[in-house]
């Protein structure tokens, strides 16, 4: 079982959080769609040739985003991980997989 954490502004906030349940994140026993979430503040900035969807080129850029955690089985990371990719507006979408060690 892996956590999953992630960070995304409030316009995709509902929107990856969908996608990532479609692809099998948040399910813990009975229950679907878990996850669990806090605003904070993000900071980057883009240079090179970067394309941001948010910010410009050179100039350092703060705003708020939404720190996503949920959980993840271990067979269906790859799948998660692609549509998280896919479904945030980032074109370097921030995110990591914990693995969770289950203890009986």
């Amino acid at each position: 079982m892996f956590k999953l954490i992630y960070f995304v502004p409030e316009s995709h906030l509902e929107s990856t959080k969908l996608a990532i349940f479609e692809a099998g994140a948040g399910g813990l026993g009975n229950y679907e769609h878990c996850a669990w979430q806090v605003l904070g503040t993000g900071q980057f900035k883009p240079v090179k040739c970067a394309n941001p969807f948010i910010g410009e080129l050179n100039k350092l850029e703060q705003l708020p985003e939404w720190r996503v955690e949920t959980i993840v089985p271990e067979e269906k990371a790859s799948a998660v991980a692609k549509a998280l990719k896919a479904s945030h507006p980032y074109e370097e979408p921030a995110f990591e997989f914990l693995q969770i060690i289950e203890i009986n």
